[in-house]
């Protein structure tokens, strides 16, 4: 059966727009046969192919939500057509005089692309998201006045108290159809839980009774699915019609490549990404290895462009436009490019490192061969994944403790506090503060006012066991992609297995795919392409002179310490007198680490030396050869012109600071000063909390501990200050403000890791 086109195809010159309800040439199909034509008619118009059908769950699909105006969960693999199923739905409740489809979405990726694909076909689409407010109140206006058939609206905006309290009651009021896009993020067991998606439940039960609602995703297990499709009942009495389909990809060849570290892995992407088909994406894990691996590709001659967090929103779109247009070979990408990129032709997804499940592993790969016959999909697992994969565990939901504390210290001001400003008043850092605001916000427990945030008042419930379920179920999936990189048997039997595809043995999908409707007679299903199907699939050792390139750039150390300029907000609330700009008097010159602990290269090093022993405690130690070299080279290229060192005095590792700081002295010359001392009648304090609050613990404990000749000494002189690790900065920077109130001309900061 001939299937649709993605719709981000190109309709043709002389397709027209869906007719308004108010044409003449509306069409009111009462059967569900002239139903279907007239909805096969709009496909046709939207994917500009004349022969184009709706597979068999793409119809009940429609039917339901036009017909039966029902809510449905539509969990299909990338690229099967979920967008058909609601820019056609639209098109015939708009005929039949409904209101706007209204598609919550989570990224301005995946907005563009819904955009464009709706313009082409005719209908009318506008978005509403943090990067267009100067054309919200245009936007407002059109959707009031019935110009618009599709309005997306970034999941960020339900929370937004103006968009909260003054649109969402008109677009609850009037929307015609709702669609909740990427819907797994509704779900905390879901590999990528939004708290923000959590109000698609308060608007649900606002909605008028009879509105169709629409929930889409690629990437959801049983569990997932089970949970996302319970919360799709919200101010509904009627049941949820499921849909899943088959998770087999046919164009895409899996294969997992073990090399023994990391310059070898670098060295295979510069010596076979040439080689691979079209243009595509590398994953990495963090952004300095995405940023890193991107310089070196682009050293080899290779032309490539890096995409992540930190990646500004007009470079993101230039880099999209770039890879669409194949002007790069690929995207050097972290999980920001996850969600919501359609490049059908997408040749090739290489991943750096593997993800830690493989929900998340199967939606990136999925973004690959949409429209090709073949699509390469490349595993380079490293010994470092775990470790990545436990920094990003650690940002899991706050203990209860810290939920009290939190509710209280809104409870205490008596008026609306700013993230900023109830950050002094709490111990969480800023992204897990922002994540446990908007979980008590859906909850009911705090609002999100004009100025702030606000307790209501209202009774919560910590929900410990269920915290606890999440966090073994996220173990269990870290487990799962260690069992896929060794798994000895067909790799995509193993992932539509772990993430329960319904065409597989036992599932009784009452509808399934045409493509895998054998898939369910065969107990022993191959997918006859990976490398487990195709043991000589022909991945070539990397090149050894790309080896030796990669293990050259990789042992460069250094990496540039940024002094800080701004106090936090708020401190006088922790009775530290520090607010405003820092004087320049007082500031830290620009310093050096050897590395970032997030990195490739000296990252390895540094996180096995910052690494808690069995029983948590910190080790300690002289600094390791490795490490020794990486200092010395530093110093070498960097030359600081200083005419002493000072260390920070360590409480939990005191013997490698000081064998850091005495080494350095002797390297470059000068004298070992001495060190700045904590006061011993204070706590240290905790490094995993926010800015202010680790601010406040290093100004009340650090003190000037020099002997009265080195402080006679200090007066026009400029110090090398050294400690074994910066992650907030302010150490470093309380640090030398207490030396150059000393007299100091200029404090330089100099560090074994970033991070």
């Amino acid at each position: 059966m001939p299937q649709p086109r993605t719709p981000g195809t190109p309709a043709p010159a002389s397709s027209s727009a869906p007719a308004s309800p108010s044409s003449p040439s509306a069409l009111r199909a009462d059967g569900p046969a002239d139903l279907r034509e007239r909805a096969e008619e709009l496909l046709r118009r939207l994917v500009g192919n004349a022969d184009a059908r709706l597979r068999e769950d793409q119809w009940t699909a429609v039917e339901a939500l036009v017909a039966g105006r029902r809510r449905a969960l539509v969990v299909q693999r990338t690229g099967w057509g979920k967008s058909a199923v609601y820019f056609v739905a639209t098109g015939l409740l708009r005929e039949r005089g409904a209101g706007p489809t209204v598609i919550v979405s989570p990224l301005l990726a995946l907005m563009r692309n819904q955009v464009d694909a709706a313009r082409r076909a005719g209908i009318r689409a506008e978005t509403i998201h943090s990067a267009n407010t100067e054309e919200w109140d245009e936007v407002h206006a059109r959707v009031a006045a019935g110009e618009v058939d599709v309005l997306l609206v970034s999941p960020e905006r339900l929370t937004h108290p103006g968009f909260r309290d003054e649109v969402l009651p008109h677009l609850a009021a009037t929307a015609g159809l709702l669609v909740v896009d990427e819907a797994h993020c509704i779900s905390d067991w879901g590999h990528d839980f939004r708290p923000d998606y959590r109000r698609i439940g308060s608007l649900l039960t606002d909605l008028r009774p009879g509105t169709p609602v629409l929930a889409t995703t690629a990437t959801a297990n049983a569990r997932v699915t089970a949970d996302v499709a319970e919360q799709l009942r919200a101010g509904h009495d009627g049941d949820v019609l499921v849909l899943r389909g088959g998770l087999d990809r046919r164009s895409l060849r899996l294969s997992v490549v073990e090399l023994p570290d990391q310059a070898a892995r670098l060295a295979w992407l510069v010596t076979t990404l040439p080689r691979l088909p079209g243009s595509g994406i590398v994953y990495c894990l963090t952004v300095a290895a995405a940023e890193q691996v991107a310089a070196h590709l682009r050293g080899a001659g290779i032309t490539v462009r890096s995409y992540t967090g930190r990646t500004e929103p007009a470079e993101r779109a230039a880099s999209e436009e770039d890879l669409l247009a194949n002007r790069v070979k690929a995207l050097v990408a972290t999980s920001a490019l996850g969600m919501g990129f359609d490049k059908p032709d997408l040749g090739f997804v290489v991943h750096l490192g593997a993800p830690s499940s493989p929900i998340s592993y199967y939606q990136q790969v999925g973004r690959a061969g949409r429209a090709t016959d073949r699509a390469e999909v490349v595993l380079l697992p490293g010994r470092e994944d775990r470790a990545v994969w436990d920094w990003f565990a650690a940002m899991s939901f706050p203990a209860e403790d810290q939920v009290r504390a939190t509710l209280r210290a809104l409870e205490e001001a008596g008026r609306p506090l700013s993230t900023a400003a109830l950050e002094p008043r709490v111990d969480l850092r800023r992204s897990r503060l922002e994540l446990l605001l908007k979980v008590l916000d859906v909850d009911g427990a705090v609002r999100r006012v004009p100025g702030g945030w606000t307790a209501t008042g209202r009774s919560w419930t910590y929900d410990a066991e269920r915290y606890a379920r999440v966090r073994a179920a996220r173990e269990a999936e870290e487990r799962l992609m260690t069992e896929y990189v060794r798994t000895p048997g067909c790799r995509m039997a193993f992932l539509r297995s772990v993430l329960d595809d319904p065409e597989l043995v036992g599932a009784g999908h009452p509808t399934p795919d045409v493509e895998a409707a054998s898939d369910a007679d065969d107990p022993g299903w191959r997918c006859g392409r990976c490398d487990r199907c195709v043991p000589d699939i022909p991945w070539s050792a990397p090149d050894d002179d790309a080896v030796r390139s990669a293990r050259a750039a990789l042992a460069v150390p250094g990496e540039d310490l940024e002094p800080r300029r701004q106090w936090p907000t708020g401190m006088a609330a922790l009775g530290v007198p520090l607010a405003g700009r820092l004087a320049a008097e007082e500031q830290a010159g620009r310093g050096r680490a050897v590395g970032r602990l997030d990195a490739l290269g000296w990252g390895q090093a540094l996180r096995e030396l910052f690494a808690a022993s069995p029983d948590g405690r910190p080790t300690d130690g002289p600094v390791p050869e490795i490490l020794r070299r990486g200092v010395r080279e530093v110093l070498d290229t960097w030359s600081p012109r200083v005419d002493g060192v000072v260390a920070v005095a360590s409480a939990s590792r005191p013997e490698l600071v000081h064998h850091l700081a005495a080494g350095t002295a002797r390297h470059l010359g000068v004298p070992f000063v001495g060190e700045l001392r904590p006061d011993p009648d204070l706590p240290p304090g905790r490094h995993d909390v926010n800015s202010a609050q680790r601010l406040a613990t290093v100004a009340r404990r650090l003190h000037v501990g020099l002997g009265e000749a080195a402080l006679a000494g200090l007066p026009g002189r400029t110090v090398l200050l050294v400690d074994d690790r910066v992650a907030s900065g302010w150490t470093m920077t309380v640090g030398a403000r207490l030396l150059r109130q000393r007299g100091a001309a200029e404090v330089l900061p100099f560090a074994l890791a970033l991070g």
